[in-house]
């Protein structure tokens, strides 16, 4: 086995895991019993689908993914402490 053909393996496996956590934290975000198990999920969701993006970057070899994942994650970051603040205070902007 070659370097390149373990790697592509490895890409396309990382690629299937982050997939599938993708779901499983989609629907702990849809099914969560309390705002905060809602808040985790999608704040997982997020970080799933930046991992998903920077992976798929790695295998295309292109540099727009990485500009993507850091665009999503700086959302993400955003979006996720405005729901905690939410969450805490009840209103986002004071």
């Amino acid at each position: 086995m070659t370097a390149t053909t373990f790697l592509a393996f490895v890409l396309t496996a990382s690629q299937v895991l982050l997939a599938i956590s993708l779901v499983l934290a989609a629907l702990r975000g849809l099914r969560g019993p309390r705002a905060q198990d809602r808040v985790l999920g999608l704040d997982t969701m997020y970080v799933c689908a930046m991992l998903l993006m920077i992976v798929t970057g790695m295998r295309e070899g292109s540099a727009y993914f990485f500009e993507a994942a850091l665009v999503a994650s700086a959302l993400g970051f955003v979006a996720t402490m405005a729901m905690a603040k939410f969450l805490m205070r009840g209103e986002v902007i004071e």
